[in-house]
Formats: C-alpha cells, sequence, structure tokens
C-alpha cells in the first residue's frame, strides 16, 4: 500500500466454478480484494487474472466452461464498485493455447476457437490486453532437438524463414504465431502483455546462472531496441514481467525440478547475477540487512553406518527443498555422502538449526566447516527477526521485478 507499485491480482483455477455461478461470490471477492484496498494511498490495482492458464491442454478441459461466465459476473461486480473504467479482467493463457508450425500460420487449438473468440471478443470491448506465458526454456526441456541457441537472443544458424520474414529466436516467433491465431478471429491489433518469462536457474540440463542471465538480459536487451518482430514490427509488448521476482522452495515439481529455481534473487534476497534492466548501468540490487542463523552445518557423520539413511533423506526431502539434488541439478555430482548431507542441511535450517533436527538417529552433525562444493551451495537459513523484517525491503526488490514499457520504476 502506498508504494505506487502496479499490482495485478490472481484468481486462483479452483475458483472459477464458484465465480462463474455465484454473483453473490463474484461481488463479495471484488470487495475483499479489489475494492477495499483501492483507497487514497492504497493499492494500484491495474488488472484482476481470471484463473491463471485455464486452457492448459493437461488440464483437459476441467475450467473452459468457466472462464467466461466467470468474467462476466466479475466485470458486473467491477462495475458495482465504480472501478470497470480502472481495473481490467485478463485471462493469463500458457502458450500451448494456439499452434503452428509457421508464426503466419498461427491458429489457437480447434477446440478452443469458440471460447477464445469469446474471450478475445469480451477483452476488447472492454480495454483489456491479451495476456500470455512465453517460455523458450520449457521448448528446449521438452525437445531434445530444439536447437539450443534459437532459445535465446545471440544469433542462430537455425534461423526460421517464414515467406518474407525470418525468425532467429523463440521469443519472436511464438509472439507472432500469437498475432497471426489473434488475427485470424479478427483481432490483429489487440495490445498483448507477456504475463510470465523467464529462465530457471537450477534443477534441469540448461538451467543454470548463465543461461538465465544471457536469456533475461537478451530478452531486456532485445525488446527495449523496440525493433518489435516481423509482424508488429516497432511495436514491443505493452508490459513484460519476468519470472520471477524469488524461488519458491515449496512449489509443485510436477512439470520439472526446475520449478522452483526461476528466482532472479536466491530466498534471502541477494541477486544471482548481475542484469541491467535498462536504465543506464543500474544493476539488481541485494536486500540489505540480512540476519542470517549463525555459520553452521548439518552433514552426514563420517564416523557412523549411513546404510540406513534412506528413510531419513525422504523425511527432510518431503519437508526441505532437495531438487538441487537430482539430474541437472548444481549440486548433482557431489557424491552419496555430499546428497545426504546437503538433505540434512536443508532440512537443518527450515527448522531454525534446532539441535534435535540434526540428530537423524545419530547419522547427522553439526559442522562449523561450510560444506559447500563449486556450484552447490549448502545455505544458511534467515531467522525469524531477518524474515519480518525483509518483508518491507521487498517493495524496492519487486520494483527490480516489474518491467513496465514505457514507464520504469527503479529503486532509490
Amino acid at each position: 500500500m502506498g508504494s505506487g507499485i502496479q499490482v495485478m491480482v490472481g484468481i486462483s483455477n479452483d475458483m472459477l466454478a464458484t465465480l462463474s455461478s455465484s454473483a453473490m461470490a463474484s461481488d463479495l471477492w471484488i470487495r475483499q480484494n479489489v475494492s477495499r484496498y483501492i483507497v487514497k494511498g492504497g493499492v494500484d490495482i491495474r488488472y484482476v487474472a481470471v484463473g491463471n492458464e485455464p486452457f492448459l491442454s493437461s488440464y483437459a478441459g476441467q475450467y473452459e466452461s468457466y472462464v467466461m461466465p466467470a468474467l462476466l459476473n466479475l466485470q458486473q461486480s467491477l462495475a458495482k464498485a465504480n472501478l470497470a473504467g480502472y481495473v481490467k479482467l485478463v485471462v493469463p493463457c500458457n502458450a500451448d493455447a494456439y499452434e503452428s508450425a509457421l508464426p503466419s500460420q498461427g491458429a489457437f487449438r480447434p477446440e478452443l476457437t469458440q471460447i477464445i473468440t469469446q474471450i478475445v471478443s469480451f477483452l476488447n470491448s472492454n480495454g483489456s490486453p491479451f495476456v500470455v506465458n512465453i517460455y523458450p526454456f520449457l521448448s528446449l526441456y521438452a525437445n531434445a532437438d530444439f536447437p539450443q541457441e534459437y532459445a535465446f537472443f545471440e544469433g542462430t544458424t537455425h534461423a526460421v524463414t517464414d515467406g518474407p520474414n525470418v525468425y532467429y529466436n523463440a521469443f519472436d516467433g511464438n509472439f507472432d504465431t500469437l498475432i497471426a491465431a489473434l488475427s485470424k478471429l479478427g483481432y490483429g491489433q489487440m495490445p498483448i502483455v507477456i504475463g510470465e518469462v523467464g529462465w530457471p536457474t537450477d534443477g534441469a540440463i540448461g538451467a543454470n546462472l548463465t543461461a538465465a542471465r544471457v536469456f533475461n538480459q537478451g530478452l531486456i536487451n532485445h525488446v527495449l531496441s523496440n525493433k518489435g518482430t516481423p509482424l508488429r514490427p516497432g511495436v514491443p509488448p505493452v508490459d513484460i514481467y519476468l519470472f520471477s521476482l524469488l524461488d519458491e522452495g515449496a512449489k509443485s515439481v510436477l512439470p520439472g525440478n526446475f520449478e522452483r529455481h526461476w528466482g532472479i534473487f536466491s530466498f534471502d534476497g541477494q541477486a544471482k547475477y548481475a542484469l541491467k534492466l535498462g536504465s543506464g548501468n543500474k544493476l539488481l540490487k541485494n536486500a540489505r540487512n540480512v540476519q542470517y542463523l549463525p555459520s553452521r552445518w548439518c552433514v552426514a557423520n563420517p564416523s557412523t553406518d549411513l546404510s540406513e539413511v534412506t528413510n531419513h533423506i525422504k523425511l527432510a526431502c518431503s519437508v526441505a527443498d532437495c531438487t538441487t539434488l537430482n539430474y541437472g541439478g548444481s549440486c548433482n555430482a557431489i557424491g552419496a555422502k555430499g546428497n545426504i548431507s546437503y538433505a540434512f542441511n536443508s532440512y537443518y535450517q527450515l527448522q531454525m538449526q534446532n539441535s534435535q533436527s540434526c540428530d537423524f538417529d545419530g547419522l547427522g552433525m553439526v559442522t562449523f566447516l561450510d560444506p559447500s562444493v563449486g556450484d552447490c551451495r549448502f545455505v544458511v537459513g534467515l531467522t525469524d527477526v531477518s524474515s519480518s523484517s525483509f518483508r518491507p525491503n521487498c517493495r524496492w526488490l519487486i520494483l527490480w521485478f516489474l518491467i513496465l514499457w514505457g514507464f520504469w520504476v527503479f529503486a532509490a
């Protein structure tokens, strides 16, 4: 509140059924989550995201019938609150909503054509943009034959020729595939917001600090050049949101272990790599005055028999994040004892270094020597005091998170 940061509020997919069937529920949701915060010195809420990628193919259509009725109810609720002209409803879509071998032939999936047409008409009538999430990393991750250099912005020998147009990176090709799909519906000039785009730093082959920096910096430089794309020359996206601000240690890893490692900042508010967001030479700034727990770690006791350690590792990793130990992760090559120590320590730090949390039936021990190896970092947790005092500092961290084309906000 009072920060001036522009906010998009999200409605989860599991809420769509209720909001689609009940105007009363819609009114209540808007009152509790939007209008109560839009006061003098309050929150600058600009968008409400109705669902998150509700048309994802893996959902097999389970949310499709709810989206349009929910939009209509919520729009009426915004009107009742006199906010319909200021707060815009959007439906963030995954790039799998459209498909094509070439960008110019882009079309929405056949089973989505009717519902997307209705939604795009609604968005257009209410002055809302089309929000899409584009992830070249996922294309590379899912397809061993995908040319790696085409995922970045550094030039490629695998350019895609589409009639008179040539595409040198996957982002432009994906973006123009959406433009072509919207054009087929009669909305080729609709403004587009990139709701999510980024590159993970761990948890898979190709997910590392160097690749993430090269991709994100290349994206920023590419869009700030105002070159646009072949189908929209000179017109970059309205807004772009880099995904994401911080790592999410409890996020589902169903799509892959990389899901917990999209952050530009690590869990303690420290920038993972240098990144210029376009204003002179200003780089990401680290959180200040972060209060860490004492410099001690929990590791496997070398003088014990570790043959019965499996259940202890399962326990530790069911609570803490151990995804960096898997194939492609930064800690994948530290050996069996290293894996045990990493799991133990991750749990120990999450338990605020409680002495009992490093027991593991005598298999663990506390050390004051940092066991980190190469790129594999054994973390030290944050204090309770640090976590509470860190929240206000997130204000300027979030400023770095938003890249608003035409309007740039930076930390003081």
